[in-house]
């Protein structure tokens, strides 16, 4: 152990603040630093934790030698020089989600995939409440998993980014499950299969690996005790009947698509996943059903937030990789009788976006390209036709102007927004105002 046998936390973000938290109730010696010379909630932390040391503006090294551990934010790529030294020297290099797979225990249901986490990992949470097991959800989605320790919880149910994944080594889950796997992160992974391989840790040590059969990057590697599969397949164990519009368990009809509250065949497969899931922890199926037949969706997640005309508009700004967007345009193009009219564009984090293609040739009247890489994102679009746009104003007002009865417009940027927002929310915000706005001109 280091001579001064503290725990170094870097990353002063969200998880790393509630590392700090914990780690000072266990009352463990901590010290903390940040790279950035002045993150958000510096002073607020400093007066929460008045006894914590904590540096800003770089690594320091001499902590970084010292320390006995270090917990690394999801936010920082161990890959780093100054971290991956310390790996190499044979410090342990662990994050957030670590230390409570250590903590924890009732059983875990983990949750990854490029798209979706949050939709299933929520709707999971409903599911596992309406069976009264008080679940505790969190991870990447909402409440960081530490925090969560705190509740009387019979459940946990963790959404899990690939980052998270990296620093995270006894997850051993009750149930794990990768929805889907498409390009992102490229800017931080050496290559896709790399990317993929970190998602695949979710599986060890798991019971009950669920996967989508629709895509085998999501099967697991490795073996595991048992398998349960979802998808359009038809060796799904929970089958989406897309010629009867039917979601199906080994045969067995569970729900009509006209019973759910959600449009969109992506949107059934998320559905498909938390039965699947619901099945695998043995959750009453007729309160499962129930649930999952309400469920309105999540914010800024191909969310229904204008109608005039006979055209229905739709904010999917959460979409900022190509899979995410893939899945929004086809799963709502297969569902309408006309046609898409798809706002895009952003920062494209050095994606392929030849899979758009197809599917915008096939149901897009027009894609409105707006952002950093809107031109790049016009040439993997090129079947379709598409206009360069200024900003969400003259997207809306163009959209607007475009649309017949019948149509959907869906903002589904397939990027990042930071070229000219704060976040997706901000984006999505914006949207929804402007449409509501030319809805009720």
């Amino acid at each position: 152990m280091a001579k001064d046998g503290f725990d170094l936390v870097i990353g002063l973000g969200v998880s790393g603040r509630s590392v700090i938290r914990y780690l000072t109730d266990q009352g463990m010696p901590v010290r903390a630093l940040d790279t950035r010379a002045e993150p958000a909630g510096l002073e607020a932390l400093r007066v929460e934790f008045p006894n914590v040391k904590i540096h800003t503006g770089g690594f320091k090294s001499g902590w970084m030698n010292n320390a006995r551990r270090l917990i690394v934010s999801p936010g920082v790529a161990v890959a780093t020089p100054a971290i991956a030294e310390q790996v190499v020297a044979g410090k342990e290099v662990i994050g957030d989600v670590e230390l409570f797979a250590r903590a924890a225990s009732e059983p875990l249901v983990a949750i990854t995939g490029s798209n979706a986490k949050s939709t299933v990992t929520t709707l999971l949470g409903q599911v596992a409440e309406a069976c009264g097991m008080n679940p505790g959800i969190g991870g990447n989605l909402g409440v960081p998993a530490l925090e969560l320790l705190d509740d009387q919880a019979r459940l946990y149910a963790l959404e899990l980014s690939s980052f998270q994944l990296e620093t995270t080594y006894s997850l051993s889950a009750e149930v794990a499950t990768i929805l889907n796997v498409s390009q992102d992160h490229l800017d931080r992974y050496a290559s896709f299969a790399d990317y993929v391989a970190a998602k695949q840790r979710i599986y060890d040590g798991c019971q009950v690996a669920v996967w989508n059969r629709d895509d085998l990057a999501t099967r697991p590697h490795a073996g595991v005790p048992r398998q349960i599969s979802f998808g359009a397949h038809p060796e799904a164990d929970y089958r989406l009947d897309t010629e009867n519009a039917q979601l199906l368990c080994r045969g067995e009809r569970l729900l009509a698509l006209s019973e759910l509250a959600l449009t969109g065949h992506h949107n059934a497969m998320n559905i498909l996943s938390v039965l699947a899931i619901s099945d695998a922890l043995s959750l009453n199926r007729d309160k499962a059903l129930a649930t999952v037949k309400a469920f309105t969706g999540l914010p800024h997640r191909c969310q229904l937030v204008a109608e005039a005309g006979g055209v229905r508009w739709f904010n999917d700004s959460k979409a900022t990789n190509v899979g995410a967007t893939l899945a929004a345009l086809t799963g709502i193009g297969e569902s309408i009788d006309g046609k898409v009219i798809l706002i895009a564009g952003g920062q494209g984090k050095g994606q392929d976006f030849s899979p758009l293609t197809e599917p915008a040739r096939q149901y897009l009247r027009a894609g409105l390209l707006m952002g950093e890489d809107r031109s790049t994102l016009a040439e993997g679009m090129s079947a379709a036709p598409c206009e360069l746009v200024a900003d969400m104003e003259a997207a809306v007002a163009r959209a607007h102007a475009l649309a017949q009865p019948g149509d959907a417009v869906l903002l589904s940027p397939a990027c990042a927004s930071f070229d000219m927002y704060s976040s997706f929310v901000a984006r999505g915000d914006d949207f929804s105002a402007r449409a509501r706005e030319v809805c009720h001109d």
